[in-house]
């Protein structure tokens, strides 16, 4: 894992997440059953694009979102409190050796042990989560995808309402799983990096 220091939301970590699948989107390059996704061509796409201009894609964010990040740092701290550790927080971690990857919501643990997934919903979401009592199965490839990405053990999951007890799930690796997301998302770098090159190069040459 190649860690990169910056402020996550920033103009910086926007910068290194340019053209790069991202955890959070792995979702749209592999299924929860390991098959390649319909979303794919798509999300790839997007990267292509935002290579060759060197512009992000614009983020929306509704109501929710805005109110989990603000809530973020507060969650943060009451799993510390909880756990009695020292969450690291990081702006963008990359993978060994190729284009891809995650910005977790902290690391926990000396080299090699844990991470820490927040989600902030809405109040019956999270109870809708409460009464589950495991990880939201819209979340498995991200959480998947920063174990793969930084190679720690575990990763914690925790949906975090201020009026309400918290959930946490620790979330095993799944190395079935994660080989076959290291296979397509190997897959999506490679057509990142030929389209790129092939488009980029054409637009020289005019």
């Amino acid at each position: 894992m190649r860690k990169i220091e910056c402020e996550q939301g920033s103009a910086e970590w926007l910068n290194h997440r340019l053209g790069v699948p991202s955890a959070s989107m792995f979702a749209k390059i592999v299924t929860t059953k390991g098959a390649w996704s319909t979303q794919a061509d798509g999300y790839i796409n997007q990267l292509i694009a935002e290579d060759l201009t060197g512009e992000p894609t614009p983020f929306y964010q509704n109501e929710h979102m805005a109110r989990g990040t603000e809530l973020e740092p507060e969650a943060r701290s009451a799993y510390e409190f909880l756990n009695d550790v020292v969450v690291e927080q990081v702006g963008f971690c990359l993978h060994d050796t190729m284009r891809a990857g995650c910005s977790p919501d902290g690391l926990v643990g000396d080299e090699g042990e844990g991470g820490l997934e927040i989600k902030c919903p809405s109040g019956a979401v999270h109870v809708s989560y409460l009464r589950d009592g495991k990880l939201p199965s819209k979340y498995y490839q991200q959480v998947m995808g920063c174990l793969w990405i930084t190679g720690r053990k575990w990763w914690d999951f925790m949906s975090y309402h201020p009026d309400m007890k918290p959930l946490i799930v620790r979330v095993e690796r799944d190395e079935e799983y994660i080989a076959l997301l290291e296979t397509h998302v190997s897959k999506a770098v490679d057509l990142i990096a030929v389209n790129v090159d092939k488009f980029f190069t054409k637009e020289k040459n005019k």
